[in-house]
Formats: structure tokens, sequence, C-alpha cells
């Protein structure tokens, strides 16, 4: 485990692979039982606030969004005592309203991944279930849209987000699809990042940055990789803005989710398996 106590973690997404505001303090590239992060972690300050963090993809966009390390990343931020997670994310927007450039925090999210992700802590002989209706925090979603002027775009909230599985793009009959469904913004990675963290006992709040409108809307030049490029470098100046207003009042939030693991793991104790419960006290040494 990290000798550290950072509470904050930060994810960068496509296109924010690192903040050259931060005063870095030290790199932690740790050996998880489930494998090293996607890169090393940067442990740092950033507007006089401890932050871990780290780039999804690594630095240079190297994992696509099917083989990230979710595990590894998730446990690594866990073993430096990280609480509260603000993941960033590129997004395809799904209504009209949500203009590329476009910030949105989502409050549920719609799974289209294929199950090649592995996806749980839990496994080997040792079963948990983990209550998942609300799959962001409430709470850090408030903080982080009270602090909306922070950036000179539009904030959109409570929208639902659809995860698939990627790397292509969406056809268009699918993105029509996902439109019926109720669904507002599309990505590739939330899942199984959500989840993770919430079997990590971390609160976790995805922030979305639009950089089109997918392919659904026929009067717009389909999505391409230039597109995206150009609209991620734009969103990620709003993210760093908006992540040097947010750091001050997440450091003192509380994390609802704390102490959640006791009354979710629903094997008998003489069943567990020792190899794996090995593993999981690399999250909880107290387990």
């Amino acid at each position: 485990m990290a000798n550290y106590n950072v509470k904050i973690g930060v994810i960068g997404g496509s296109g924010f692979y690192q903040i050259e505001e931060i005063e870095i303090i030290d790199e932690y590239f740790p050996e998880t039982p489930w494998g090293k992060p996607s890169d090393a972690i940067f442990i740092g300050k950033y507007n006089n606030i401890e932050i871990a963090f780290l780039s999804r993809h690594g630095r240079g966009h190297y994992y696509n969004p099917s083989e990230v390390p979710y595990r590894a990343n998730i446990a690594a931020l866990k073993s430096l005592g990280v609480e509260h997670i603000v993941a960033f994310s590129a997004v395809g927007s799904l209504r009209e309203e949500i203009a590329p450039r476009d910030f949105v925090l989502p409050s549920q999210i719609i799974d289209r991944t294929k199950g090649i992700r592995p996806h749980t802590f839990y496994e080997n002989g040792i079963v948990a279930h983990f209550m998942f209706a609300d799959p962001f925090s409430p709470s850090l979603a408030d903080v982080i849209y009270k602090h909306k002027d922070a950036i000179d775009v539009k904030m959109h909230k409570d929208k639902t987000l659809i995860c698939m599985e990627g790397p292509a793009f969406s056809t268009r009959a699918e993105s029509h699809l996902y439109r019926s469904w109720g669904a507002d913004i599309i990505n590739m990675s939330v899942l199984p990042e959500a989840k993770l963290a919430r079997e990590a006992e971390i609160s976790y709040q995805m922030v979305c940055m639009s950089t089109d409108y997918d392919c659904w809307k026929e009067d717009e030049e389909a999505v391409s990789v230039e597109m995206v490029i150009e609209n991620l470098h734009a969103n990620a100046d709003n993210a760093k803005k908006l992540l040097k207003a947010i750091v001050g009042d997440i450091v003192n939030l509380p994390n609802p989710y704390k102490n959640s693991i006791h009354g979710s793991i629903i094997t008998a104790p003489e069943k567990r398996n020792p190899e794996q419960l090995k593993k999981l006290k690399y999250l909880f040494p107290d387990l």
C-alpha cells in the first residue's frame, strides 16, 4: 500500500492526459493484484489541494476503451487513500440541446458493452452484490454543478449516458436506437470504471465533454476523428478550469459509500478463497 492519503482522484480521458499546473510531489506506478494502472499516477497539489491524476488511456493514448486496465486503475487510486473520483470523458451527443463542447453530468447509465472487460473485484470464490441503482454520486455532482460558471460553455445535468464497446463509433441505426431509449450522450469508458469505484467504496462522478453529434443528426457531418480531436483540445482547457474550481469543496465532502463492503459480501467466511481474499486486502486491509 502507498504511504499517501490523497482524498481526490482525477481520471483524465481522451485528450486530457496531464495537468501542466500541478505541483508534482511524486509519481506512483504500483503493481496491484490486478496488474499495473494505465500509466504512472501524478501525485501533487492543484490549487493548493492534493490530488492524484491518472490518464485513463495512458499518456499518448495507447489503450483502447476495451483494453484499459480498469481494475488496476481503481485499485491504485484506492491504495492512495482516494475517496472521491472526478472522471473526465469525451462523449457524443444524442440530443440537439447538448452541443459539441458542452459539459454534461450524467446520473444514469445504459450498458452496451459486450462482456469482454473484467468488471468486478469480487470473483474466484468471493461474491459480493452492490447497489448500483444510482451509479454516480449525487453529492459530488451537486458540487461540480455549483461551479458550472467556472467554464465558458454550457453544463447539463441529470442525463443518461450509454456505454458502448467501441473502438468504432456507432452506426446510424444504433444512434437512432439509443435516442429512442432515452439516452442523451454516449461514450466507451464509464463501465466498468463506475462499478469498480462503487465496489471499492469510492464516490464517483463522470464529467462528460461533448465532442460531436454522434451520427444520428444527418444534417451534420458524420463524426470523424479529426472533428473529435479539435473539440477535445478545447474541452481539456475547460476541464482544467472546472477542476481548479471544485477541488476545494470536494476535499471535505463526506463519502457516502464508505464501509459499504461489509454488508455486500455474501460468501460465508469459511468458504472464501484465501487467494482472492489476499487480493481484496489490497483494497481493504482490514477485510
